[in-house]
């Protein structure tokens, strides 16, 4: 009776709104959804949903949710809309949506709502809108709700969302955990830096920005939890910006000369986006984002391989035995980078079908010296000290392409395909000029020039197919994925090495003239087809099989001159190889998946039967192996909560020894370090327990992360060193130490929330630990590693007026050797940094930021480092969106970035100094150009 007085008195209102409203001439525009607990994912039948006009609130529309939760608004007219949704005991749910001629069928998916009870945990409401929605696992912001000053980025807005903060560089972390994938309207954006988008897309271009953690392909597919997830931004465009263009360039000329510029252009057209950029720099910026740097030198480029191991365990992390430089740019030497890009994709028939396609090209080139101190503890009383001298000049041209295409099929089937290729050439020049000592003793001096020029062609592709079967759950799909690699490389190795006796005295002289050649190809294909199988409503079953083939060649010569005709045609034969890899990998699993309410289990393993032959052309010899690889795996996860939620993992995995540690070469780049392979190397095996909790409170915008990780290794695979007391040289090669477990611990933990005056308060703290071994002319040496720390943070950002922060973090690091107990690295450090920016009348704005870096004198360095780098800026904007900018800048005003790092490993300790950005003064001038939506934008 109560349900059908309410629906009475609906229907009546409705009936007065219809004579009311005039009549639209289109009314085929719909609205779809279905309605559902949030936690037990029930559908709730008879649900009261209503359609209201957003100007004014009046009933358009009502109906009540079927058996299944389905609700259906089939003939509405164009416009801003409403939708209220109501269920007895569960909290309102409310979204505003519009329909015009860019989206006519507005589906909601599954409407999720909340019980009173844990409204305040789920749900925050501020003022007459709705700043957050938590719709499912989706935390969404309404942008049109928070204060962006004119011209401002999508940067700047995230800064005021609560539970999100955004560092000096543009690092994005949410609810305690890092951003790593930015899109725009569900489509990767240059896909390679989240900000990419979040500092040159416009903040009034944005409408809502939903955070959630992006499932793998598989897991979204199949709906069974994998564990890979990936924290993920969504920026949805307002309606009326997706169809204009816009972007910005800047110019920029210093002292010392200096300078950096970029361009970038972007237009909309609905479902299509095309965009390109262009920068030009010596100051550091190696492209748009905060970690093109990183990624400038491929590590998005290296071929993925499947994931059950088999097919990259002989591949080494170098790919060859020349030097070669990766593009890379960390902050060390003087970098000149050139880049550019495009971006374009699409969506079309019905957005059944799409593509996203990016190319880059570009440049880097750096140069400088590094002077490092080496110190190598070979017996409680004998040491080696090394100093040297390096000079490098690195270059890398590259060019990369690749692109996506997907196809829904039917409702049950979509396919996938990828495809990535990239041009690499390189050229490296290296300079070194050492001295070492046995205690206070002169051992050897040496002076060695390394020159390489090298090539790298990359191609990879994937075809990924899909398709839900019948019973709800049950899922089969494909993946292949071909991929091929050619490295080529050539270069000189001259070196004149003085030896001298144990009374300092030139005993002898060696001389080396070599013209090394590499030549490594490598052709794979991966599959791997994988079923799923639900036994009932909550347990399910993951099968997997897969069939993985890598054939491979590593042509590595060396050669000498001859005294007859000066040219480089004899061959050193045991500084050369010719070996041919072949190998057969079937691997195939089960991973069982139990869900049920809050608690979410999985539990399985993976095994790989690999056969595995290497071949050595230049004198036949052969290298026969079989083995099996295992990766058992379990995780649990209680949820309880959508903003809380505890995780346990464990897993297992075999690793190989890589071809770099079993192949029988010389390999001798630095003739006084010499490396040989161990054919009888075995395979050793990790264990991995892993823990996470994190609670995020809206209300408060408080959040806390709690995580740890212990690992051991049984049989690992250690290095011996064997360092000739007399001369210096070191041989090393690889074994195993069956009778030793290596392990290594990190944990930590992170609290951050809103405290008086709005400000933003962070704790975190953490410990990470190893202990691993070593062989020192065969003795055993174990060394222990260690290191805490703690850090405290203080922020806040008032839109138009002023952001402030204030960061100061103290550690210890402690460095032991069995070997040489009395001399380790402990010492004590800390780094307190801090920024501002001020907003002043007639559109002035100051910044600053400072860093001051500290670390103590230890027993092996007696001295300590200080280094305090200061940054400043002045500018102003002008006209009335604030589209120019003028600006004066210095960089590192005291005078003090000196490059600077200390490290242990094993037995031994380093320090190095290097060559890096120094004080310049830079001014500069940048215009952003808008005409979005038919015209400028107004704020």
């Amino acid at each position: 009776m109560k349900y059908t007085i309410s629906a009475l008195i609906m229907l009546m209102m409705s009936c007065l709104t219809v004579f009311a409203q005039t009549p639209s001439p289109t009314t085929n525009y719909t609205a779809k959804g279905i309605v559902a607990d949030t936690v037990s994912n029930v559908k709730l039948e008879n649900a009261s949903v209503s359609i209201l006009l957003a100007k004014d609130s009046i009933l358009v529309s009502y109906t009540r949710a079927a058996s299944d939760g389905k609700f259906n608004f089939p003939k509405l007219a164009p416009g801003s809309y409403i939708l209220l949704v109501a269920y007895p005991d569960y909290a309102d749910y409310v979204e505003q949506f519009k329909l015009d001629g860019a989206k006519t069928d507005y589906n909601f998916g599954t409407v999720k709502l909340s019980l009173k009870s844990r409204l305040l945990q789920e749900v925050m409401i501020k003022g007459s809108a709705a700043q957050i929605k938590i719709k499912g696992d989706t935390t969404e912001y309404d942008a049109k709700t928070y204060k962006i000053q004119p011209n401002a980025k999508v940067e700047d807005l995230l800064k005021q969302f609560q539970g999100i903060q955004v560092d000096k560089d543009g690092k994005i972390t949410a609810q305690g955990e890092t951003v790593s994938k930015v899109l725009v309207d569900g489509e990767e954006f240059f896909g390679d830096d989240p900000t990419l988008v979040t500092k040159n897309l416009r903040a009034d271009m944005v409408d809502k920005v939903q955070l959630y953690d992006k499932k793998s392909d598989q897991a979204t597919f199949t709906g069974i939890d994998d564990g890979q997830k990936t924290k993920t931004l969504n920026i949805k465009l307002k309606e009326d910006k997706k169809k204009g263009s816009f972007g910005k360039a800047s110019a920029a000329v210093g002292t010392r000369d200096f300078y950096q510029g970029e361009l970038m252009f972007n237009t909309f057209k609905n479902k299509q986006k095309f965009s390109v950029y262009g920068t030009l720099s010596n100051t550091g910026k190696t492209g748009l984002g905060w970690n093109d740097n990183d990624k400038y030198g491929g590590g998005s480029d290296n071929v993925t391989y499947g994931d059950d191991g088999s097919v990259s365990i002989f591949f080494s992390s170098g790919g060859d035995e020349l030097d070669s430089f990766d593009g890379r740019y960390s902050g060390q030497g003087l970098p000149t980078a050139r880049t550019g890009g495009a971006h374009f994709d699409t969506k079309w028939n019905e957005d059944k079908e799409s593509v996203n396609g990016n190319y880059k090209i570009g440049s880097i080139e750096v140069e400088g010296t590094n002077n490092s101190i080496n110190i190598n503890n070979l017996s409680p009383t004998l040491s080696q000290t090394t100093l040297s001298d390096q000079k490098f000049d690195n270059y890398l041209f590259r060019q990369k392409l690749d692109g996506t295409y997907n196809l829904k099929i039917d409702t049950t089937s979509n396919l996938k395909l990828t495809f990535g290729g990239t041009l690499k050439e390189s050229d490296t020049r290296q300079n070194f000029n050492s001295v070492s000592r046995r205690n206070d003793t002169l051992q050897n001096d040496n002076v060695r020039e390394l020159t390489t020029d090298g090539n790298q062609k990359l191609f990879n592709a994937s075809i990924f197919y899909n398709k839900k079967l019948k019973k709800k759950g049950r899922t089969f799909s494909v993946n292949i994925a071909p991929s091929v690699t050619r490295n080529n490389a050539d270069g000189f190795l001259k070196s004149t090495i003085n030896y001298y006796d144990r009374s300092g005295a030139l005993d002898s002289t060696t001389n080396i003239d070599q013209y090394k050649v590499n030549d490594l190809q490598s052709v794979l294909l991966n599959s791997n087809i994988t079923y799923t199988e639900p036994f009932t409503k909550d347990f399910s079953v993951v099968l997997n099989y897969g069939v993985n083939i890598n054939n491979a060649t590593a042509d590595r010569r060396t050669f000498e001159r001859t005294v007859a005709n000066g040219i480089y045609n004899r061959q050193i034969d045991s500084l050369s190889s010719d070996f041919k890899l072949n190998q057969l990998s079937n691997q195939a699993g089960a991973v069982f998946n139990y869900k049920k309410g809050k608690t979410t289990l999985n539990f399985g393993t993976r095994a790989a039967i690999v056969n595995f032959q290497q071949v050595n052309r230049i004198n036949n010899m052969r290298f026969d192996r079989n083995f099996t690889n295992w990766f058992p795996q379990a995780s649990w996860q209680y949820r309880f909560s959508q903003q809380k939620s505890f995780r346990l993992s464990y897993n297992g995995n075999t690793t190989q020894p890589t071809i770099d540690q079993v192949q029988p070469i010389r390999i001798n780049n630095d003739p006084l370090n010499i490396t040989l392979g161990n054919p009888d190397l075995d395979p050793s095996f990790t264990h991995r327990l892993n823990f996470n909790a994190n609670s995020y409170k809206v209300l408060a915008d408080e959040w806390m992360n709690l995580y740890g990780s212990y690992s051991f290794t049984t049989n690992p695979i250690v290095t011996n060193v064997f360092t000739d007391t007399i001369t210096g040289r070191s041989v090393i090669q690889s074994f195993n130490l069956p009778n030793r477990q290596t392990n290594n611990f990190y944990g930590g933990l992170w609290y951050n929330r809103k405290i008086f005056w709005g400000f933003n308060a962070g704790l975190n703290g953490n410990i990470n630990g190893n202990t691993f071994y070593n062989m020192v002319n065969n003795q055993e040496n174990r060394t222990k590693a260690y290191s805490y720390s703690l850090g405290l943070s203080l922020s806040k950002y008032a839109t138009k007026k002023y952001d402030i922060r204030v960061d100061f973090r103290p550690s210890y690091n402690t460095n032991e050797t069995s070997l040489n107990p009395e001399r380790n690295s402990n010492g004590r450090a800390y780094n307190l940094s801090g920024g501002f920016n001020v907003y002043l009348p007639f559109k002035i704005q100051i910044g600053s930021d400072i860093e001051h870096e500290y670390q103590a004198a230890t027993q092996t360095f007696a001295d300590p480092f200080r280094r305090t780098i200061w940054n400043a800026s002045v500018t102003k904007t002008f006209m009335k969106q604030d589209n120019l900018r003028l600006s004066l800048a210095v960089n590192d005003l005291l005078n003090q970035n000196t490059g600077f790092s200390r490290s242990a490993n094993n037995n031994i300790i380093y320090q190095n100094t290097y060559t890096t950005i120094r004080r310049y003064f830079m001014f500069s001038i940048s215009y952003d150009f808008n005409h979005m939506g038919g015209g400028v934008a107004k704020n």
